[in-house]
């Protein structure tokens, strides 16, 4: 059974979600919001936004960055019925006139995750643009493949048990490395993924909790982790993709 939701990790974007999510509930998708510790402001919105019958809201009471709010989402997902999780970013950048083509690929090919590839326009920071690219060559390395396209394109939907089954074996980054090192995992484990355009705007006045410093270093961890856990797990990997 082909049953899919929306799960949106939203840290203080009370101007952003309402729209959001009544785009996401017009396409047919109830939604799991993940509030990761956001302001009083910013929750009181996600409360109102949660009386409606196919808004399911959670709370964390410490914030927990992007990646520990989207597998919180992706577990309450699971736990209320859903086999598919269409992972969507709270600030309004993805373009949801898309939804409907991903969760129909995602019906046609339910064991896949089917990935955003994104085409963006002259609204992208140029320096967030041209670090994609050494992350694209990072990802490479340490999947041992070139399947994945982009994998920090947040617009994504997840087959539910193959990346829960993920989720509790592996230690994925909870903040901005999450996209990539969840899809790196996955690619270890031969998962079968699909790519998708999808436009990518970024608002002029959105919220972007990006830290240049911080997350950057994160990210570079992360990317020596998965070079040398590639390393450690060659043999598997290698085995699970050219086995018979």
């Amino acid at each position: 059974m082909h049953n899919p939701c929306a799960v949106i990790p939203v840290y203080n974007h009370e101007t952003a979600i309402s729209a959001v999510v009544q785009a996401l509930l017009a396409c047919g998708l109830p939604c799991v919001l993940v509030d990761d510790a956001s302001s009083p402001a910013c929750a009181a919105v996600l409360e109102r936004l949660a009386e409606g019958e196919r808004v399911h809201l959670v709370r964390l009471a410490v914030n927990q960055g992007k990646g520990g709010a989207v597998m919180t989402g992706l577990r309450e997902a699971a736990r209320l019925g859903f086999s598919h999780a269409l992972q969507v970013d709270a600030d309004g950048q993805h373009d949801l006139g898309d939804v409907t083509t991903f969760i129909e690929q995602s019906r046609a090919y339910p064991d896949a995750l089917i990935c955003g590839y994104p085409q963006y326009d002259a609204s992208v920071p140029k320096g967030r643009l041209y670090a994609r690219y050494l992350t694209h060559v990072m990802v490479w390395i340490n999947s041992l493949s070139l399947q994945i396209r982009d994998s920090m394109c947040g617009f994504r939907v997840y087959p539910l048990p193959p990346t829960l089954a993920l989720i509790d074996s592996a230690n994925i980054g909870k903040r901005m490395d999450f996209d990539s090192d969840i899809l790196v995992r996955l690619a270890w484990r031969n998962q079968p993924m699909r790519w998708l355009h999808t436009r990518v705007h970024y608002p002029a006045d959105g919220v972007s909790h990006f830290r240049l410093f911080h997350d950057n270093v994160l990210i570079s961890g992360m990317h020596t982790r998965l070079f040398f856990g590639m390393l450690v797990r060659l043999p598997l990997i290698l085995w699970r993709r050219w086995r018979p």
